[in-house]
């Protein structure tokens, strides 16, 4: 015979997991200083100005 589970116990403890698991992730997300922030912020704004700048031109032709 298996062992004896009490599943509001173990319910319980899925949930606490669960909600540490969260609040692990929103500290990663949200957890940065503020130089840390315009870090990010300044190297994401360079690699997309980057990006552009190697766009080629659309042809765009206009309506008669």
């Amino acid at each position: 015979m298996g062992e004896i589970v009490n599943l509001r116990r173990a319910r319980k403890v899925r949930d606490k997991r669960a909600k540490e698991a969260e609040a692990d992730a929103n500290r990663i997300a949200h957890g940065r200083t503020k130089a840390e922030w315009e870090i990010g912020e300044a190297t994401a704004r360079l690699e997309k100005e980057k990006l552009d700048a190697h766009r080629l031109e659309e042809s765009r032709s206009e309506p008669e």
